[in-house]
């Protein structure tokens, strides 16, 4: 079938309008349709972040970096990139400059704003995992009528706390 509008290529688009009633078809080919904005396999539109993404992944093929690895986990950049996901915590120091650079074109800044996390300390860690176990003791000494054991474990919770 031939383009309605040219009349010079096969048509590859076929449009049904329906206006008051009345049924037209339209058949057109891939450049005509363009014309009229109707998207075909070939005529794809340019999107802004279309664009960035194929800048990014080969901004990303061309890197020399890609064979540094972590020397802890030894994941390398190139796993990164395939996973999106990092190793293990050292993974960070191993790649921070590619890190950085990543974050300043998706957020704008390398630097954090807002709410950091803080690391328990491991004394404090330790601390309350013996005092959770001690009162979970304590509760099974009260069930089981021990009070002796339970006055001790009490003691015990007490000086930790």
């Amino acid at each position: 079938m031939v383009c309605s509008q040219c009349q010079e290529r096969d048509a590859v688009v076929h449009l049904t309008q329906i206006v008051e009633n009345a049924v037209t078809q339209v058949h057109l080919c891939e450049k005509c349709a363009a014309e009229r904005g109707i998207e075909t396999s070939s005529s794809v539109p340019s999107h802004p972040l279309g664009d960035f993404l194929q800048a990014v992944q080969q901004q990303a093929a061309q890197m020399p970096g890609d064979a540094a690895r972590c020397s802890y986990c030894g994941t390398s950049l190139r796993d990164f990139r395939a996973s999106g996901r990092l190793g293990c915590a050292r993974c960070y120091g191993a790649f921070e400059q590619s890190l950085k650079d990543l974050l300043r074109r998706v957020h704008g800044s390398s630097t954090h704003v807002g709410r950091s996390y803080v690391c328990a300390d491991e004394p404090a860690l330790e601390r309350d995992a013996t005092l959770s176990e001690l009162r979970g003791r304590l509760a099974d000494a009260v069930r089981g009528e021990e009070f002796e054991v339970a006055a001790t474990l009490r003691d015990q919770i007490r000086t930790l706390e």
